[in-house]
């Protein structure tokens, strides 16, 4: 298979590793160029918020709104530091998951939510989205094609391989 579409593209950028499907919801491990180990999460709401650090502590893609939260704000500021980039992109390209693998561009953090591509890396298709809602649909949408399962997400986002 040709890997015509397997390229980081940014600081951002992300392997995400889906393993096993565990009560419905995919399991895995996203890997990024800042650590060799990558980071577990047990749902994809575990793995937004996770991923969301990661983006708040490279301070990019920059985020147009400010969380908003039920707790005080004020007096603690977190600071940002500069990370140094420990795994080339071969070396983050070649990781897999059990399932299914996804390259995760995000390119801007507008409206309180992610835009950008995702690429399924067993297919070598890459389609943009523009919600985090919208990639998670992505993700299911191509676990449930691996696995065969019938659960009312629409397959044929992937079926051409353009994105919107």
């Amino acid at each position: 298979m040709e890997k015509t579409e397997w390229y980081l593209g940014g600081p951002n950028s992300v392997v995400l590793c889906v393993d096993r499907i565990g009560e419905g919801q995919p399991e895995g491990r996203f890997y990024h160029a800042y650590a060799q180990e990558g980071t577990s999460f047990a749902n994809m709401e575990e793995a937004i918020f996770r991923l969301e650090g990661l983006y708040d502590s490279l301070n990019f893609p920059h985020p147009t709104t400010n969380d908003r939260t039920f707790q005080k704000q004020g007096g603690h500021t977190e600071s940002r530091k500069e990370r140094t980039r420990v795994m080339k992109d071969e070396e983050l390209l070649s990781r897999h998951g059990d399932l299914g693998t996804f390259i995760i561009r995000v390119q801007h953090r507008q409206n309180s939510s992610w835009q950008g591509r995702i690429t399924w890396m067993e297919k070598n298709k890459t389609l943009y989205f523009r919600s985090i809602w919208e990639m998670i649909k992505l993700v299911a949408s191509a676990l449930d094609t691996v696995s065969g399962q019938e659960d009312g997400v629409p397959e044929q986002s992937w079926q051409d391989g353009k994105g919107t």
